[in-house]
């Protein structure tokens, strides 16, 4: 049995993106070498007992964190339920407890500093919508000629990760970049952002992912940017600039208000807005 193939199967036949099934073969393919080379049998052979010693020993070797422990074994029980086709028990392999950490954030002078210092214009068109908009760096990526709206300064985002389509903000700012980057770089009408080997397929993530690295060197600033920062800043700044939290939500494309929540913790302005109780009584001035 070819069982990583058939686990890709079962993935697509639930519908989930490329991007996804890729992401969800990551610990079944180690799983499939643990079984053969560590303990010599069948994937179809393997009770909780080998499930466990597998994520000990993936976590032991590789030095994973708690959440991607948990992404490993949701992995493995996709694999147990829908390709060996038995029953889960999740008091066999529990899920882990982990920390939760509140995402980095520049300042909103950071953000224009490091996205109008960005020397190429394909870069600098690309960060300008993943801030400007609040996409997801594959939004951008997958963003065709048709999806900007500039008479209605929007951005049409098809099949996003909650598949759902939606509207995002266009802003004049991104709009100029974009049309400087059309016209330099042979005015594409499909994908907007093509791969450069000249196939009608969107440009890969990581092109940008490596392109905000190297900027960030020659800013000299420390590596704590990623494409999704840009993201998170959007949110933030939105809220600190006083948009209402169900509108920072729709923007976003959010299933539920706890996620955009969050960027009443990460907002400069959050902390300011409450008063100490022990500022109110006058401090020490008044023991």
């Amino acid at each position: 049995m070819d069982y990583l193939n058939t686990y890709k199967d079962m993935i697509r036949l639930r519908g989930l993106t490329d991007n996804t099934v890729k992401s969800y073969c990551t610990y079944i393919r180690s799983f499939l070498n643990f079984m053969e080379s560590e303990l010599h049998r069948e994937p179809s052979e393997a009770d909780y007992d080998d499930l466990r010693h597998f994520i000990q020993w993936i976590q032991s070797s590789r030095g994973l964190a708690d959440r991607t422990i948990n992404a490993s074994i949701s992995q493995l029980r996709f694999f147990h339920m829908y390709v060996l086709h038995k029953p889960w028990d999740p008091t066999q392999l529990p899920l882990r407890k982990f920390d939760t950490y509140l995402p980095y954030v520049p300042t909103q002078d950071e953000v224009m500093t490091f996205i109008t210092s960005i020397p190429d214009v394909k870069v600098k068109a690309m960060v300008s919508l993943l801030y400007g908009s609040g996409l997801r760096v594959g939004e951008v990526c997958n963003l065709r000629y048709e999806d900007i709206e500039r008479r209605n300064l929007r951005v049409h985002v098809r099949h996003s990760k909650s598949r759902s389509d939606r509207y995002a903000v266009l802003s004049k700012f991104s709009l100029d970049i974009l049309t400087q980057y059309w016209f330099a770089c042979g005015r594409p009408r499909g994908y907007l952002f093509p791969k450069q080997s000249g196939e009608d397929r969107p440009i890969d993530t990581f092109y940008l992912s490596r392109h905000i690295h190297q900027h960030e060197e020659y800013l000299g600033w420390p590596r704590r940017i990623t494409c999704h920062t840009f993201r998170h800043a959007f949110g933030t700044h939105l809220y600190e600039n006083g948009v209402d939290l169900l509108e920072i939500k729709e923007l976003m494309g959010h299933k539920s208000l706890t996620s955009t929540v969050i960027y009443i913790h990460t907002a400069a302005t959050s902390s300011k807005r409450a008063l100490s109780p022990l500022d109110r009584m006058g401090g020490p001035d008044n023991v």
